[in-house]
């Protein structure tokens, strides 16, 4: 056995120890139970979710956390940046974080990855950016000052 494989310990025997192609194969190393063990929920129905399953889990979570006044914007057409906007209110700083933070979980356990998220320190509003889909999460006075549902729902204006 080469000396590598060999650790010591102070006040301990020596501890020898074998590479693991030469303990279980070399076949064990490229196991396909591994290789399914770390693929996403979303990689194995075919691929990246779609707007319409990432803004359905988003509004899931919204609903279990008790986010109040939930508004659902289509942006197609209007913006290039989301297919989606959700704006939604918490009642507190804490709710609000802790809406956000179930949100990033519940995108994260979905397979969905690069969620951006902005704000969590003063928890007044958070942005969470989830590619397609952007959630907006306020206190009450905090949305209400900035009416952004107002600004985003309008309809756009006919090219002469």
């Amino acid at each position: 056995m080469a000396n590598r494989y060999v650790r010591k310990h102070p006040g301990r025997k020596v501890i020898r120890r074998r590479s693991a192609s030469k303990r279980k194969g070399k076949e064990a190393l490229a196991s396909p139970r591994v290789a399914t063990a770390r693929k996403s929920p979303a990689s194995s129905a075919g691929g990246r979710p779609t707007p319409e399953e990432v803004l359905k889990i988003i509004l899931a979570r919204l609903d279990d956390q008790k986010a109040t006044d939930t508004t659902r914007i289509d942006l197609k057409g209007k913006t290039t940046i989301a297919d989606y906007m959700v704006v939604t209110c918490g009642r507190s700083h804490r709710h609000v974080g802790a809406i956000a933070d179930n949100v990033v979980d519940a995108l994260a356990k979905h397979g969905i990855s690069r969620v951006r998220v902005e704000g969590m320190p003063h928890c007044d509003w958070v942005l969470i950016d989830a590619n397609d889909v952007i959630v907006h999460v306020f206190r009450p006075e905090v949305r209400e000052f900035y009416s952004l549902e107002k600004m985003w729902a309008r309809a756009r204006p006919a090219k002469p």
